[in-house]
């Protein structure tokens, strides 16, 4: 088995803000209706590229999508959103279905409590229609939110919780794979967020991944410390993206960021380069 660790800081997440803007979220969707397809707010704007595909608004099996079914991508893709649960006093489940010429994925997303959440699961399953077992993967993943909040009330000096609260499993026919997320209160309201990744062979094949593992580490380490340095700049990016709004004016900022078609982004524009300053 190899293990790899990395540690990062960065920027906390108010948990007030976040926990209010999920239950206008909530909210909002529970006063929608629909009509003629089209997901309509409260106020009668419709939720951009969400249409009502088959079944009925926010019942159990009903199924989401951004155009009719039978309509395709010239590749032959196709992705649709099927609503499993919806009570948002306590379970939210979807289930996203994206097939394309040479993968079929299913991803699972469930919200405990999610006007203000409380655990989030994740199930992904996916497979080469055409292809054998080798093309066949699975992962899991459960945050526990309130697991999480509560790991920052302690003293930074405190010890790590038993239990992490982040845990995500992956498993393929050559391989498992386990990755755990922990936290602790920083200085200057920062995390500082520790990920562990820890990889093994299956079976008969543990002691050629191990062999395998043994010579590929320093990539791998390599590779895995990158991509947690790349997340933690993502989760700034998209920090300091949220507005620093509360109450009604946060309800609108939400409901006009849902009906409205996100901008294209800015093209990068050449500069002549700087003089240098002697």
């Amino acid at each position: 088995m190899a293990r790899f660790e990395h540690t990062v800081t960065v920027a906390a997440l108010d948990r007030n803000w976040f926990e209010e803007a999920a239950g206008h979220v909530v909210d909002l969707f529970d006063a929608s209706r629909e009509q003629d397809g089209a997901i309509l707010l409260p106020d009668g704007r419709p939720i951009h590229g969400l249409r009502l595909l088959k079944g009925r608004h926010l019942q159990s099996g009903a199924q989401y999508g951004e155009s009719p079914e039978e309509e395709k991508d010239e590749d032959g893709s196709s992705e649709a959103v099927v609503l499993r649960e919806w009570r948002p006093s306590r379970t939210v489940e979807v289930e996203s279905l994206m097939t394309e010429e040479a993968m079929s994925l299913r991803v699972g997303v469930r919200v405990r409590e999610p006007r203000t959440p409380k655990a989030l699961e994740v199930s992904l399953d996916g497979h080469n229609p055409e292809g054998g077992s080798l093309y066949r993967f699975s992962g899991r993943a459960k945050v526990d939110l309130h697991a999480w909040w509560a790991a920052l009330d302690r003293p930074s000096s405190a010890p790590p919780a038993a239990r992490a609260p982040v845990i995500g499993k992956a498993v393929h026919r050559l391989g498992k794979a386990r990755l755990t997320v922990t936290q602790r209160p920083a200085e200057d309201s920062t995390w500082r967020v520790t990920v562990v990744l820890s990889v093994r062979g299956r079976w008969l094949l543990r002691p050629v991944a191990a062999v395998g593992l043994f010579f590929a580490r320093r990539p791998i380490e390599r590779g895995f410390r990158e991509g947690v340095d790349s997340a933690a700049e993502e989760w700034a990016e998209m920090l300091a993206e949220l507005p620093s709004l509360h109450g009604e004016a946060l309800r609108a900022e939400i409901a006009y960021a849902l009906t409205e078609p996100p901008e294209p982004p800015k093209p990068v524009e050449s500069r002549e380069p700087l003089p240098k300053v002697l």
